[in-house]
């Protein structure tokens, strides 16, 4: 009987540690010495939605100067490690297009993600734009277009697509309306 409730005991214990492993790591905040995973840049210097990624095994998560970006390194089949976390900037939280915060993250599997609006991010391209309130997504529709869609339901196109160069030098960084 003894020996029973040890094991019940060691048990008990495992399943809350597999548990907490389990359990995403939180999202980091957003700091002025932030490089964008891909360009190596400082991501203050960028306006518009950002994104991170944590991976199993890595201290710090991957930064991403534009939603875009992240979502292209999610549809890469070439990564290193786990992906254990996603978040995404919650652009209906942010202050303005060209800071969108250090801490409003929300998690990119229940974000919405608007496709194909006008805008340009922040390093230039065609934005994809996370927002974690359904309504703030439709009110950015109505003003810039596109179409509200899970992270699983983003075309391939938008993010690893080519960029027309003139179009994004027409295309001005926007500000959100408070």
């Amino acid at each position: 009987m003894k020996h029973g409730f040890v094991l019940a005991a060691l048990l008990a214990l495992t399943a809350c540690k597999e548990d907490e492993a389990a359990a995403p790591p939180p999202p980091a905040p957003l700091t002025e010495t932030a490089l964008s995973y891909f360009c190596q840049m400082s991501i203050a210097e960028h306006g518009g939605p950002k994104g991170q990624i944590h991976l199993d095994g890595h201290e710090q998560p991957l930064f991403f100067a534009q939603v875009r970006d992240l979502v292209a390194y999610l549809k890469s089949p070439e990564r290193d490690a786990e992906i254990t976390a996603v978040y995404v900037s919650d652009m209906g939280r942010a202050g303005s297009w060209e800071n969108p915060g250090p801490e409003n993250w929300t998690a990119a599997g229940t974000a919405i993600f608007v496709v194909g609006a006008e805008v340009a991010g922040g390093m230039g391209a065609p934005e994809i734009v996370p927002f974690a309130d359904a309504a703030e997504a439709k009110g950015f529709i109505a003003r810039y277009g596109g179409q509200a869609l899970p992270i699983s339901d983003i075309p391939d196109d938008a993010a690893l697509g080519p960029v027309d160069l003139e179009k994004i030098l027409e295309t001005p960084l926007l500000e959100i309306p408070s």
